[in-house]
């Protein structure tokens, strides 16, 4: 894993941390056909759709370096785990290479530790065994630390190649506080995935300087139009930014 930092980071790098986000539930297939049209242009690292659109957006990037990603019980993670399982099989069969599933958060809240964490590995192992990685959601808007620290222990156990903060439709997103949180406690092994609320340039550049290798937006092409005319301007300044609202 390549340690980045917003003092270095070039305009490549950067794009690579951004899955350009198509979840919101009123898109349509020609949002989501220039969706990857504009995730193809920025070169992104991934677009990530809805499962309906997984088939569509993997037959539109097959020519490109932009992988497809999708959500597993998304957004409440509520599903039972075979459903989780038959979601993620399907996926992966119409071209997804990574999978964002939302862990069971009533279960965790509830104390069910050994539930939850069975329900992250069963699909880790899954998409494991095919190659393809998986991130895993908390919805830290509906949790206190405590449960947060407890999460990051249960994906590290289970296999999960990220932790991410939200869903982006809870009431609150990714905040620098619980991005520092979960880098602190996964080990190297485990990226951090921030979410909701990342909507700026110096928003991102804040997150990646907390831990975060990967983030999920819907404003892409202003964060990197902006990173561009900043660094030919010489203007490129990183500082703690305010992280508000969703997807």
């Amino acid at each position: 894993m390549t340690i980045l930092n917003s003092k270095t980071i070039t305009y490549a790098q950067l794009a690579k941390v951004i899955d350009h986000s198509l979840l919101r539930p009123e898109l349509t297939e020609q949002d989501v056909i220039e969706g990857c049209d504009l995730a193809a242009k920025y070169n992104v690292a991934t677009v990530c759709v809805k499962p309906c659109h997984v088939r569509l957006a993997a037959e539109l990037l097959k020519s490109t370096d932009v992988k497809v990603s999708t959500v597993v019980g998304f957004p409440h993670g509520s599903n039972l785990t075979a459903i989780k399982l038959a979601e993620a099989q399907a996926a992966m069969e119409d071209g997804a290479v990574e999978l964002d599933m939302v862990l069971n958060i009533g279960q965790l809240r509830s104390g069910r530790v050994d539930f939850v964490g069975a329900d992250i590995r069963a699909v880790c192992d899954a998409a494991h065994a095919r190659g393809v990685k998986v991130k895993v959601i908390f919805e830290n808007a509906y949790l206190n630390d405590e449960q947060k620290i407890l999460a990051c222990k249960l994906c590290e156990a289970a296999g999960a190649d990220w932790v991410k903060t939200s869903t982006g439709f809870a009431p609150g997103g990714a905040t620098l506080e619980d991005l520092r949180l979960m880098r602190a406690n996964v080990g190297p092994a485990v990226q951090v995935k921030a979410a909701g609320g990342v909507r700026t340039l110096d928003a991102l550049l804040a997150v990646i300087d907390a831990g975060v290798t990967r983030c999920g937006a819907t404003a892409t092409a202003a964060i990197l139009d902006e990173f561009e005319k900043r660094s030919m301007e010489g203007t490129l300044i990183a500082g703690d930014a305010k992280l508000d609202g969703a997807y």
